[in-house]
């Protein structure tokens, strides 16, 4: 599992990053989550501090309603010759309880290209939605990579995200977020702080130079905490699912759960907000 709050494959600040171009349009206006068409499967993830991948896993997870026994069947089909768990734990948060998620897998310190990462997800048993949004999200981190470092896609190696463990990671986020299979996708504006993250490389501003190079188009909103508030892993799962942006939709609330990552800020809100139901007129 990524530890997503300290990443080392971002390891440069760079001034004035162009993000190449991409076949989603981002930035769906709010209107649309306001007029839903009814009966429809709905998800909405409200953001207060942020998001990372092991924060999506956990929400998924809890959403779809699986025991321990299902999520690491799941996990341990996506590369049978690659054994994990999952942990799904209780976390309390100023006194506030809600769930985090770790996934327990061996790690390698192998990097990949693209195209070596497009091989894996080939092979690995994933329905083909879950595929599709693997090489979706896999695709946005390369380019958003090869903006940060004025690199051709091609050339692109990933350090974390490019190890089985990580990509394990988030094919399993996508074949859950593909069984889970919602009408409407709704997210909440994204939380973007100032600060400092640490990584293998020495220090670096947030928001890190690959999110920065994935946020055009992504409707955001002040922080009152710095630091790492979205993680690129996450980003790229967001874009890969093609959300709308806006306020909480019209559904009868169906399931909802409260999810921390492994960083707590203080003095702020903290965590998300995962909530399913049912478009109503």
């Amino acid at each position: 599992m990524t530890n997503e709050h300290h990443h080392s494959h971002q390891d440069h600040s760079h001034c004035d990053i162009e993000m190449p171009h991409h076949h989603h349009d981002f930035g769906k206006s709010s209107e649309q989550s306001d007029k839903l068409e009814a009966g429809k499967k709905v998800l909405t993830i409200r953001s207060h501090s942020g998001l990372a991948g092991d924060m999506f896993l956990c929400g998924l997870i809890r959403t779809l309603g699986l025991s321990s026994q299902e999520t690491d069947n799941i996990l341990n089909g996506i590369f049978p010759a690659l054994k994990g768990s999952v942990q799904l734990v209780k976390k309390e948060v100023n006194h506030i309880a809600g769930w985090h998620c770790s996934v327990q897998l061996p790690h390698e310190h192998q990097h990949r290209n693209l195209d070596d990462v497009l091989k894996i997800i080939s092979q690995a048993q994933l329905s083909e939605k879950a595929k599709s949004y693997a090489v979706s999200a896999f695709s946005f981190v390369a380019e958003a990579e090869a903006a940060v470092h004025s690199l051709n896609i091609e050339e692109v190696h990933f350090h974390e995200v490019g190890a089985l463990d990580s990509i394990l990671d988030i094919c399993f986020t996508c074949e859950l977020f593909a069984r889970l299979n919602p009408d409407y996708f709704v997210v909440s504006p994204l939380p973007i702080a100032d600060g400092v993250i640490h990584c293998a490389h020495g220090a670096i501003p947030s928001p890190a130079p690959a999110v920065q190079a994935m946020l055009p188009g992504i409707p955001v909103r002040p922080f009152g905490a710095e630091g790492e508030t979205v993680t690129p892993t996450a980003l790229a799962l967001l874009k890969a699912f093609n959300p709308t942006f806006g306020g909480w939709p019209m559904i009868v609330v169906e399931k909802i759960n409260t999810v921390y990552g492994t960083y707590i800020y203080p003095g702020v809100p903290n965590g998300a907000v995962f909530v399913y139901g049912t478009s109503y007129v």
